[in-house]
């Protein structure tokens, strides 16, 4: 079996990228929502984080994290996320799993491993939250990035951080030639 190397840097800010199983176009559905908002808020609430920026489509999601000072244990807390939105939405998911799936009693919904990039600068930051907040322009969901409603884009605009007419128009958004994590 393969051995990953994460970057495990106490109080650091990452990017995620996780994945439904097989891409199951589920995430956006209110039950599965629903769990996932209840697991991310239950999860911060034992093992704090800070979510930077946001963004959940049907299929997949992006997220930044800072973690508190000497703590690195970003894999724990998406373990519990996934586990519990899992457990939540079990009765709904239809996805036939394979015998390794069954044999480690995993419900099939999320893919096992999860794309991860730990932010270096300011400018790497600004990157990534434009590419989190293009992101369901880039998949073709909405023609304008203020028209999804599951991205942290909103909170930004209430904040004053980005105009609500950001990346409107024809121009093209550099971070769309970015994958960050996604399957070409």
């Amino acid at each position: 079996m393969a051995t990953f190397r994460r970057a495990v840097v106490p109080g650091a800010t990452y990017f995620f990228t996780v994945t439904t199983y097989q891409r199951m176009k589920v995430l956006t559905n209110a039950p599965f929502y629903s769990a996932l908002k209840n697991a991310l808020r239950q999860v911060n609430a034992e093992y704090p984080f800070t979510i930077d920026a946001f963004v959940l489509l049907p299929d997949h999601l992006h997220s930044i994290w800072t973690l508190p000072p000497g703590d690195a244990n970003y894999a724990l807390r998406w373990n519990l996320i996934k586990r519990l939105v899992s457990q939540a939405t079990r009765h709904l998911v239809e996805s036939p799993i394979s015998r390794s799936h069954q044999q480690r009693r995993e419900l099939g919904l999320w893919q096992r491993r999860f794309w991860e990039h730990q932010i270096r600068d300011e400018q790497d930051l600004v990157k990534h939250v434009e590419y989190i907040h293009w992101n369901p322009v880039k998949h073709g969901y909405v023609a304008r990035v203020r028209d999804w409603p599951y991205s942290s884009f909103h909170r930004y605009v209430r904040q004053g951080l980005y105009p609500l007419e950001w990346a409107s128009g024809d121009e093209t958004n550099d971070a769309v030639e970015d994958d960050y994590g996604e399957p070409r």
